[in-house]
Parts: structure tokens; sequence; C-alpha cells
């Protein structure tokens, strides 16, 4: 255990301690919500403004609080993926220098080698990514607040959540790359499809048929979902109180992805958790086999 907490602290060190890892993971937040209040504030504005029957009128409070929230659920869907590869940086710098042949013909164990970078990735990430959260809440507040403080603490959960499984994930890609300019390729091919294909870029329900098929076996679509639930719970049920009728609500909560539905059947919110988890769960396994696999090769 202690061996473990010493590589952690190491690894964590060495990510802040470098400059260009820590502020290239640092801005990739705050560079979506600028882009995305710049450029895609009107469209969503528009597009639940056109999408309303012309017999009800929603108040500005209401379309900003909206607008926001779906916001500030694409940024952190989206965030707590990409910043958990640019944190992992790390690993495969060890790999390029060779520290990890040193490491690996010591007597430290590879499933706590393979954890020692899993977890100093996760802190590393969780801490820019709560920040992320704490901005994009401060923005929900200057635009429109409707959450609730549980909905605020959801928000959290959905987001360590998420970004166990992008940790997870990135790890297991990261494994096996060997130069920087290898995992710079692949954390730019995920920052540009992966929001496309978990649904933050683009609501699932604007895809076709067979795409919303393909998506629904995706884990990152469930945290998509949830980040979503929980952040425009609030709007919901301020809309509800205006005695804006439920089948408008519901029609807005599916185009946004609120509701999830595989293979016509909807998705619980526990069940999102679940599926989540597991994930969770398997890709870390998978990580752990993987670096036991190299060390009795070696």
């Amino acid at each position: 255990m202690n061996v473990a907490l010493v590589l952690i602290k190491r690894n964590v060190k060495l990510f802040f301690k470098d400059k260009g890892m820590f502020f290239t993971s640092l801005i990739t937040p705050g560079i979506l919500l600028l882009l995305y209040a710049t450029f895609l504030g009107n469209v969503y504005r528009d597009s639940f403004v056109t999408g309303l029957p012309p017999q009800i009128t929603l108040s500005e409070s209401i379309i900003d609080g909206l607008v926001g929230s779906q916001l500030i659920s694409s940024i952190l869907a989206v965030s707590c993926v990409t910043v958990a590869f640019c944190s992992n940086f790390l690993m495969v710098q060890d790999r390029v220098n060779g520290n990890i042949k040193d490491l690996r013909i010591s007597p430290i164990k590879p499933s706590i080698l393979s954890l020692s970078y899993y977890f100093a990735t996760l802190i590393s990430t969780l801490i820019i990514c709560f920040l992320a959260t704490a901005i994009c809440l401060i923005y929900v507040a200057i635009v429109g607040w409707y959450m609730s403080f549980v909905d605020v603490l959801l928000l959290f959960l959905d987001v360590l959540l998420l970004v166990l499984f992008g940790t997870a994930l990135s790890s297991v890609i990261s494994f096996f790359l060997s130069t920087q300019g290898q995992i710079s390729a692949v954390g730019t091919i995920i920052s540009a499809c992966y929001g496309f294909i978990c649904g933050a870029y683009m609501p699932i329900s604007s895809f076709g048929t067979g795409l919303q098929k393909a998506i629904m076996f995706l884990p990152g679509t469930y945290g998509t979902s949830l980040i979503r639930n929980h952040s425009m719970r609030g709007v919901f049920n301020e809309m509800q109180e205006q005695n804006v009728p439920s089948k408008v609500i519901k029609g807005l909560e599916d185009m946004l992805d609120c509701n999830l539905y595989f293979f016509d059947n909807q998705v619980s919110i526990p069940v999102m958790y679940l599926v989540l988890s597991l994930s969770v769960v398997i890709l870390v396994g998978a990580y752990i086999f993987i670096n036991v696999l190299k060390k009795n090769d070696r």
C-alpha cells in the first residue's frame, strides 16, 4: 500500500509539474465553454423556441436556463473523457523515457504499478473536472439557475463516475501507445469524435434510427444522459409548475436525450448508473490484466 501511495504521489506531482500537460488539460473545458456559449447558444435557443407549440410561451429566464443547462452538460460529458486522455500523457512519457522499464524490473507488482497510473490520472482529472464543474455552475447561475442542492450533488456524482470511466478507457488505450505523437493523435481523435458518439455535440434523437441503436451500446451515452438529467431537471420542474403540458416537457426530454430508449424501451436512471459502473469495472479489470500479461511476457 505504501508503494502504491508513493507511486500515485509521484505521478500526480509530475503531471502538475509539467505545465504543458496541465494547461492542455485545464483549457479544454474553458475553450469548450467559450465556443459553446458563443456559437451554439443561439442555435440551442432557436431549436427550443421553434420546437414549442405556438400556444405555449416560455419566459426568457426558463429558455436561458434550458440553454445553459444543455451547454454545461455537453461540456462536462466531453471533458470528463478528453481530459483523462491528456492526464494519461505521463504513462506514455514514462514509456518513451524508459522509466517504465525500471519500474517493471523492480519488485513492484504489475497490478500495483498499473493501478498507481490509473489513480494518479483519476486524481488529476478529477481536480480539473471538478474545477470545470464549478465554473459551469457559475455560468448557469449567471444565465438562469433552476438547480436544487440535490441536483448539484448528483451532478458532481455524475462527473465522478464519468471521470472513472474516462480514466479507465484512456488507460487501456494508452497502454498500447509508445510515443507522445501517438497519444496526441489518439487524443485529437477522441476529442473530435467522442462528443458526437456520446450525444454531447448533437442529440442522439437527431441521428438515424440505426445509428441511434448502435450508440445505445456505448457507455458514454449513459453518462451524458445522466449529466443532462441532473442539470436540466430543475428547469423542467419549473416548466411543470407553470402549467406547461407534460407532453411538451416529455418531448423536450426526448429531444435532449434526458430520456434514452434501448430498442424502444426507456432506460431508467438507476440502469444508466449500473451500465456506467459496470463499464468502469470491466475496463479497469482489462487494464490490470494486460499489465499482468506484459509482466509475464517479460
